[in-house]
């Protein structure tokens, strides 16, 4: 059974940095592409960043760019974002998703490209 658990969240300042993890069991994680999504309240889900099963390929919104890095570590079956210089507007509910990607060369960027999904995790950026 695939498990994608994310953790890392919470109530942050403006400015602030925040790191979140999503921890992947139950799949060969180095098979995976991985990405993170937010919604927030009243709002469609967004695509924030993705990163590809090499790691060779990432993607990013462009209202995060500069700001987050998307990495993983295929020891640790863990995906990270790393969130600098945090807005209100970045507010949301995070999630991590993954995709079998081995061998392919498309970064899957897209929700409904995304096969498994955790539960999310609550960032808050106060102003």
């Amino acid at each position: 059974q695939v498990q994608l658990v994310e953790s890392g969240g919470g109530l942050v300042q403006a400015g602030g940095s925040l790191r979140l993890s999503c921890a992947a069991s139950g799949l060969t994680f180095s098979n995976y592409a991985m990405g993170w999504f937010r919604q927030a309240p009243g709002k469609e889900r967004e695509s924030v960043a993705a990163i590809s099963w090499t790691g060779g390929k990432t993607y990013y919104i462009d209202s995060v760019k500069g700001r987050f890095t998307i990495s993983r570590d295929n020891a640790k079956n863990t995906v990270y974002l790393q969130m600098n210089s945090l807005k209100p507007e970045d507010t949301a509910v995070y999630y991590c998703a993954a995709k079998f990607n081995r061998g392919r060369s498309v970064l899957p960027v897209r929700g409904y490209e995304y096969t498994y999904w955790g539960q999310g995790t609550q960032v808050t950026v106060s102003a």
